[in-house]
C-alpha cells in the first residue's frame, strides 16, 4: 500500500490511468492546454503508433503463414482448408481495416513484407513440422495478391 507521501508524489497518470485519460480529454476539449500532462500524453500517442505497426506486422505474418499452410501442408489440407481460408479472410479484413483507418501505414506494410514472409515461413514450418525448405524463400505472391480477397495461392 502506498503511503500518503508516495501517493502525493505520483501523477494522476500513475494513480488512475482511466481518470487521467478522461481528464486529459476534457482538458483538450475545453482548450485548457496548459493543464494537459504533455509528457504522458506524448508517450501514450507514441505507444499507440507502435501498437498499430505491431498489429499490422502480426496480422501479416499470420496471413502469410496460413497461405503457406494452405499451399504446402498437404496432409492437413483436406481437414483444415475451410478453417485456414476463414482465417485468411479474417486476417485480410483486419489488415485492410487497419490500412483504411491509417492509410499512412501502407508504405510500412510494403517495407516489412519480406521480413514478415520469412517469419511466416518459420511459423508454418514449426506448426506443420515440415522442413523449412518446404516453403519457398521468396514470397509466394505479391502484397497485392496476398491481400486480394479472391486469391488463395494455387497448388
Amino acid at each position: 500500500m502506498l503511503l500518503p507521501v508516495e501517493l502525493a508524489n505520483q501523477t494522476l497518470y500513475e494513480q488512475d490511468y482511466y481518470l487521467w485519460l478522461r481528464t486529459t480529454i476534457n482538458q483538450l476539449r475545453a482548450g485548457q492546454f496548459s493543464s494537459v500532462d504533455l509528457e504522458n500524453l506524448i508517450e501514450e500517442l507514441e505507444t499507440m503508433g507502435r501498437s498499430q505497426k505491431r498489429a499490422i506486422e502480426s496480422l501479416l505474418i499470420r496471413l502469410l503463414e496460413h497461405l503457406l499452410k494452405l499451399k504446402y501442408w498437404d496432409s492437413e489440407r483436406e481437414r483444415n482448408e475451410g478453417h485456414w481460408k476463414g482465417e485468411i479472410r479474417t486476417f485480410r479484413r483486419q489488415i485492410k481495416k487497419e490500412l483504411k483507418d491509417s492509410p499512412s501505414l501502407k508504405p510500412y506494410i510494403l517495407e516489412i513484407f519480406e521480413e514478415c514472409y520469412e517469419e511466416a515461413r518459420k511459423e508454418a514450418s514449426d506448426r506443420s513440422q515440415l522442413p523449412l525448405d518446404t516453403f519457398p524463400i521468396n514470397p509466394i505472391g505479391s502484397l497485392e495478391q496476398v491481400l486480394d480477397d479472391n486469391w488463395f495461392v494455387g497448388r
